[in-house]
């Protein structure tokens, strides 16, 4: 018997310069602590974001970046992969090793751009297109606002596409008193359409 550990599901998250980085981490976290095997993109103005909003200093080649949050996170060896953004060689730029869903956390406008109009110029767009071309659940948690009539064209289009468009918009029903709350009720609800188990917030009726 094989003592390599087994991950599921195999989820793939790309994190892009959007506000709201703050999602992406405790995205992270969570998968990780529920035993995911996590395929992670980090775009360089996500990057750049991390540095403005959380005070961050993430390593920018792949391999340091995996090193950083492997030991940030506890990670079980075998879990984490991190890939640049031009790694075409990676399992998810292919269909035949699709991840079982991918989150794209938060999610600029100019992704969602890219993705709905089939563009792969990086491995994140190129895993999106992946994800909706053989039918594999693709979240989008985009944060921009207000919405032109482009946002909300290119939105549909994912939408009919199979994507399921989450804008980063937490609910206020549970009282929260901080920020952490207000993250937590998004990834969340991200984790609910993944079908992953999670004590972050309390239910609505509960």
């Amino acid at each position: 018997m094989s003592d390599t550990p087994s991950f599921r599901p195999t989820i793939a998250l790309a994190i892009t310069g959007a506000s709201g980085a703050q999602y992406g981490l405790r995205l992270l976290e969570q998968l990780i602590a529920a035993q995911c095997r996590v395929y992670l993109m980090v775009s360089k103005p996500a990057q750049v974001v991390f540095g403005l909003e959380l005070d961050l200093d993430i390593p920018g080649r792949a391999a340091d970046m995996q090193r950083w949050f492997a030991e940030r996170y506890g990670v079980t060896e075998g879990q984490l992969q991190v890939f640049s953004s031009e790694q075409w060689t990676a399992p998810i730029a292919s269909g035949s090793n699709a991840a079982d869903a991918m989150v794209v956390c938060p999610c600029t406008a100019a992704t969602a751009a890219a993705v709905s109009q089939g563009l792969s110029r990086s491995l994140i767009e190129r895993a999106a297109d992946v994800a909706l071309k053989e039918r594999r659940q693709l979240i989008m948690v985009l944060r921009e606002t207000p919405l032109s009539t482009i946002h909300l064209e290119n939105l549909l289009r994912l939408s009919q596409a199979g994507a399921t468009i989450m804008p980063a918009a937490p609910g206020f029903y549970n009282k929260p008193t901080t920020v952490d709350e207000l993250v937590d009720f998004m990834v969340a609800r991200v984790l609910d359409h993944l079908s992953i188990d999670h004590q972050l917030t309390p239910r609505w009726g509960c």
